[in-house]
């Protein structure tokens, strides 16, 4: 370990004028903690540390501090430039020496004192760990948030353009050839390209419908008034209409202590899943029940299809995004919310969503 000696103890670089030399005696626990909070203080320069127990803790951080170390306390009072001493060795011996020393313009901190300002130090470092673990905690719960947003929007894109691909344009691509081969049959036979034009006009109707559709489950709700019963009547009635599967709605309470923002991702996670229940669950009927409380929302989704093993699914991450688990799981967080999902094979599925309410919205909330 390197020798402290009068004659070599410098101030260290970037010091500021008028700052406190400080030497340690002890690179305990004390010492340690009061080189962790003076390395960081612009007005304190640590100008050596003494310590005869070469396993102590605080001389790791003392070399990586390049702070001179000595094994003799006594070096430290011949120091040319110090101001302060702070024993934290806990030696009877030493702070009877130190209690005995004076010497102009040198203070000496020591015994209880000295344990009390370190052990407030050392609280203050733990604190401030505590703040950085919180922090970085709620930093994660931030990029996890903005993760599941920009994924709940990306699957939202998939889904309308496979609503799109699979639906409106298979029936416009449809109308096409008929338009075609009724062009082709006008001078050859033409009541068969009457016949032809006839049907070519009500597929078109069925293409415009299914456009209709599309646009409504763009913007499901009238975003003036934000209405949600209405918007779910709606969707509901052309869901039954297409999916033929028999469709149940029951509401109670009042809409209008929920926020924007809250109506829109509730539509959304039912959207999701009533489109499950028409691709996956075969189905005959199927129930919405919405429930608004003044503190809680509560919507279940309960179908009488073929089920499935919520066991392998949890654990099959393909099969977790192929039943559209992932989106209502997701949508429900967003809004401060949980998900639970129970099916069995040959028992059907029912989503269960429940979302706190805090206070009533006022007329800025969820604007955006």
């Amino acid at each position: 370990m390197a020798q402290a000696k009068s004659s070599h103890v410098r101030r260290k670089s970037g010091s500021m004028p008028g700052s406190t030399h400080v030497a340690i005696i002890g690179a305990g626990r004390g010492g340690t903690a009061l080189m962790e909070i003076f390395a960081n203080d612009p007005l304190v320069e640590i100008v050596a540390v003494a310590e005869t127990n070469s396993a102590a803790p605080g001389l790791g951080l003392a070399k990586r501090l390049k702070i001179p170390i000595t094994r003799d306390y006594r070096l430290l009072l011949n120091l040319d430039r110090v101001d302060l001493i702070i024993d934290v060795s806990g030696s009877p011996e030493v702070w009877k020496v130190l209690q005995d020393f004076h010497r102009m313009g040198v203070t000496i901190l020591g015994g209880a004192s000295a344990k009390f300002m370190w052990e407030l130090i050392e609280a203050r470092i733990r604190a401030t760990g505590e703040i950085e673990k919180t922090l970085n905690k709620y930093q994660s719960l931030y990029r996890l948030y903005v993760k599941e947003t920009g994924a709940a929007v990306t699957e939202e894109r998939t889904r309308i353009a496979c609503e799109i691909h699979d639906g409106l344009v298979q029936s416009l691509a449809g109308v096409n050839f008929k338009l075609e081969l009724s062009q082709q049959l006008l001078r050859k036979n033409p009541k068969a390209s009457l016949a032809t034009l006839r049907e070519s006009k009500q597929q078109l109707k069925l293409a415009i419908q299914e456009a209709r559709q599309v646009i409504f489950n763009l913007r499901p709700l009238q975003y003036d008034k934000m209405e949600l019963i209405p918007g779910l009547t709606n969707y509901l009635k052309s869901y039954q209409t297409q999916s033929r599967v028999k469709t149940e709605f029951t509401v109670s309470g009042d809409e209008q202590i929920l926020f924007p923002r809250t109506k829109i991702f509730l539509f959304r996670i039912v959207q999701e899943a009533l489109s499950n229940v028409a691709q996956h669950a075969k189905a005959s009927r199927v129930s919405v029940r919405l429930e608004i409380d003044f503190d809680k929302l509560t919507v279940t989704i309960a179908d009488n299809g073929v089920g499935f093993d919520m066991e392998q699914v949890l654990h099959n991450p393909e099969k977790w995004d192929h039943f559209g688990i992932r989106g209502i799981v997701e949508r429900a967080r967003l809004v401060g919310g949980e998900a639970t999902i129970q099916s069995k094979k040959g028992r059907g599925t029912t989503i269960v969503v429940e979302v706190p309410l805090g206070k009533k919205e006022t007329p800025d909330d969820g604007e955006n």
